[in-house]
């Protein structure tokens, strides 16, 4: 299974487009070579090196593994997204506070379709994911921010 992004290399900065010093809006995502008995995936967006945990960007799921795409500034139409740690239902994009960060996109093929409503919490969401995940691969980007 691969996850990857048109929009910069893994391990490379993230355009600021995606952060808060931009649009901030999420990058395309492209996930390939799924398992055959997946059904639905899952993605987490994270930061690593947030002080004490790390910080949730963006939790969305079922989306579907015929159609394992999401497009730059847009959410699936059968997808259903989480809450992150700014208080939103919504993509969250990079804005540390300061220093070099890393954001993890980690996509989970899942062999089932979640029964979680919008506004779900990690945690509930890995309670679902529980005993269905198939696979899973990460992508990196990095960010800091520009005045620092």
């Amino acid at each position: 299974m691969k996850i990857y992004s048109s929009n910069f290399n893994n391990g490379e900065r993230i355009p600021d487009c995606y952060t808060c010093q931009g649009d901030n809006y999420n990058p395309s995502l492209f996930i390939e070579n799924l398992p055959d008995n997946a059904k639905t995936i899952a993605l987490v967006v994270d930061d690593p090196d947030s002080a004490g945990k790390p910080w949730i960007h963006w939790l969305i799921w079922n989306i579907p593994a015929s159609n394992p795409t999401i497009n730059e500034a847009s959410v699936p139409a059968e997808a259903i997204q989480g809450i992150n740690d700014f208080g939103k239902i919504a993509y969250g994009g990079p804005c540390p506070s300061q220093g070099l960060h890393h954001y993890r996109f980690t996509a989970y093929a899942l062999d089932t379709e979640l029964s979680l409503t919008t506004g779900a919490t990690l945690k509930e969401l890995e309670e679902a994911m529980f005993n269905h995940i198939v696979d899973k691969a990460i992508y990196t980007g990095n960010y800091s921010l520009t005045n620092q």
